[in-house]
Order: structure tokens, then sequence, then C-alpha cells
């Protein structure tokens, strides 16, 4: 974007990354939710602008440019290695004491060697970080990387974690080569009565097949409604004997009794294939749910997420999967992963529900597989965004990072 203010041009600063990006490790597999086949008070938005002189020179005109977001200085906000050698995927959840939760998978691989999902937290709002326990240990050939976070009523903190296995399982047929992707393991509730260190799981508490027949595996975060219970969005993966390839929806499950059992599954994307899907209720009847594919689309429900219908593409290709968070100044974030060529985290605004969403600013860079943000915001107003990357500028490996970035300034 180009402003004009006579014989001056002001022009968005661009963050050039230096090489070329390793391909989308993503890119052809279901545990990441891609299909095979696919590759009030407002503030107004952030913008990092540098002034250059042109005269009537309009080759600025062809300059590529990025609008960055700022932290509380002003300046362009540098990301913060938190947990090294983890590809992640991280999920974000703050206890009633201020503690960050961060679930995480803990090995740098995207999810082809044996590991599990950790919880690792913060006291100092990003600054360090500490590991507090596991939910559930994987079993042997097998690992425990994907994930749903989330509190109960009561406080507990609850997750759910599914994975892959290198043995067959009946009823499933091997749908893609490698390690680890012989099977997909059925889903384990899990919770934590004293803030991540100590758990209790449950194999029985969620429904391991959807109710197209597809796998269960859970994604993003657990919600509360208006009425008390917890909903949770999870995805029919593929990969099960008597279904066509592209089978697969996405199922938003309810748990009436504080997040112990879950039932009562309700198709959200029917008839169109989707995957991993943020969800956020609104207040009252209303939630808006962004569910990726080739891009993320956006569906909303008026009563209580009993029935879903399509509102419209929110980003464009690649541009996935999603977190959505309402700040305290009543807008909504919108933060995911730009897994394009030029890739990083970027963020949407919406001050109308859902209904219509800001231009996106850049959160961060990073080179290689990454993306998948988590964002909560700090008691000062400041946001911390949660990703996960291959390589960055100042670190060559896979880990977990945070950026913290101020949603009100100018």
């Amino acid at each position: 974007m180009i402003r004009r203010f006579g014989s001056i041009h002001l022009v968005m600063c661009a963050a050039i990354l230096m090489g070329t990006a390793t391909p989308d490790a993503q890119s052809a597999d279901p545990s990441s939710g891609q299909h095979q086949q696919h590759t009030s008070e407002s503030a107004p938005e952030s913008l990092r602008i540098a002034a250059t002189e042109s005269g009537d020179n309009h080759e600025a005109d062809k300059t590529p440019t990025k609008r960055y977001v700022v932290n509380r200085q002003g300046a362009i906000p540098k990301p913060v290695v938190a947990v090294k050698d983890v590809a992640a995927w991280p999920n974000l959840t703050q206890l009633s004491d201020g503690t960050i939760v961060a679930g995480l998978f803990n090995k740098p691989s995207h999810g082809r060697v044996a590991g599990e999902v950790e919880c690792w937290t913060t006291t100092d709002f990003g600054e360090t970080w500490e590991k507090r326990g596991v939910p559930f240990r994987h079993e042997p050939n097998s690992n425990r990387m994907n994930h749903a976070f989330g509190l109960a009523n009561n406080g507990d903190l609850v997750t759910i974690v599914s994975g892959w296995s290198d043995v067959p399982l009946k009823g499933q047929t091997r749908q893609f080569d490698g390690p680890l992707r012989a099977a997909i393991l059925d889903p384990m509730v899990c919770r934590s009565r004293d803030g991540g260190r100590t758990w209790t799981a449950n194999p029985k508490a969620l429904p391991a097949r959807c109710p197209d027949g597809g796998v269960t595996i859970p994604f993003g975060d657990i919600v509360p409604g208006a009425d008390g219970d917890l909903r949770l969005a999870v995805y029919s993966a593929r990969g099960v004997v008597g279904l066509p390839p592209e089978s697969g929806s996405v199922f938003l499950y309810r748990s009436r009794d504080d997040g112990r059992t879950w039932a009562d599954p309700v198709d959200l994307a029917a008839p169109h294939y989707r995957n991993e899907t943020a969800i956020l209720h609104l207040g009252e009847g209303n939630w808006i749910a962004a569910a990726r594919y080739e891009n993320l689309a956006l569906f909303r429900s008026v009563d209580d997420a009993q029935s879903w219908e399509y509102q419209n593409e929110v980003t464009g290709k690649a541009e996935f999967p999603g977190h959505l968070l309402r700040l305290r100044d009543g807008r909504i974030l919108l933060s995911y992963g730009d897994r394009t060529e030029d890739k990083g985290i970027e963020v949407r605004f919406s001050e109308d529900e859902g209904m219509s969403w800001s231009e996106p600013q850049r959160v961060m860079d990073f080179q290689g597989d990454g993306g998948y943000p988590s964002s909560v915001q700090l008691p000062d107003g400041q946001v911390l965004t949660a990703y996960y990357a291959q390589r960055i500028e100042s670190h060559d490996g896979y880990h977990m990072g945070v950026v913290t970035w101020d949603p009100r300034m100018p």
C-alpha cells in the first residue's frame, strides 16, 4: 500500500525473507488437517510506514508491501524462542491465577517420531517458560500429537489428545507412507485439577468415530457456551475402510458434565470437506467458526451451536489454520498462519461480530514448516501470540515462539 502526500510516498515496510523456504511439510498429511490432494471500543490498524522521496518516479508503486503489528513502543516486535526442539502446534489457555498454559507436541518433527503433548507454563506473561506436566504418555510405536485444550467451569484444565500409530488398527487403511501413519489412535480425554501438573485420563469419554464413520481428531479451544456446557470441535479423518477418499467433516461435540464426557455431535461444515476448526462463543446463542481446507471459511450459528450456516471465505489459499479470540474492547481477533511462499503469522480484526474483517497484519515471519498460532490477551491489554516454526531469522530449528504486541497501537 502506498499513501501519497505531494512528492512524498509513504511505503509500508516489508521484511525480506532470506533464502528459499522449504516445502510445506503439512501439504499432504491429515495429521495436520490438510487433504492429500490440496494444498464496543475500536482501535485503528497497526501500521509501520517509512517515508521515501519519489518526485515523479512511480516505480515505488510496484514495491511489495506488508503491514506489521507493533508493540507498545511502536516498534515491530521480535519473536522470542520459548521452547526449543518442538514442532508444538501450540494452544494457549489462561488459568484463573494468570498462569498461561501452552499445550504443545514435544518433538522437533511433524509427527513422524514418537512423542506426546506436554504442558508448559509461564507466570511472567511469556518471558520465561517451564515444563509442568504430561497429560498422557504415548503408547509404543505411536505419538500423541493432536490436541484441544480449555478450562472447565470448575477451573480444571481439560485436554483431549489423539495421535498416530505404526501399528495397523482394525477398520483403518494406511493412506500415507512413512513412519507413524498406519492408523489414527482413539482420543483420550484428560483432566488436571492442579494446573497441568498431574492428570487423569478417560479413553471412553469421547466417541472414537464421528457420525459419518470417520476417525475423531480434536483441535483448538474447548469453549463454554451461555448455558455452561462445553463445546469441542473435532474433524473426521479419512483412512477408514469403506469411506470415500474425500470423506470427512467437522463436528461440534457438547459436554453437559463440565468436560468429563462428550456427546450430541452437530455437523458444522456439511456437505463440504473441512478439518481443523477454531470456534468462538459470541454471547447468548451466537457462535462463529473458522474452518480449514484450502483456506479459512467462516461459519455461523444463532441457535447455540445446534446448526450452522456457511458465511464466507475469510482468508486466501494456504492461509490457515486459525484461532479466534474476543478482545476486551469487543473486537474479534483472528490469527492464522500464512503458509504461502512468503510465510508468517498474520492477524485480522472484526468490529461487527465477524461479518467483515480488516486487512491482514503480519506478526512475524518464518521459513519452512510452521504456523498454528494461538493468542491470549494479557492484563495490560497486549496480546501474546504463540506459534511454531522450523526456522526464523534468529533461530534455525523447530521451536515454539511467542510474540507480544499491542492491538490498540495506531
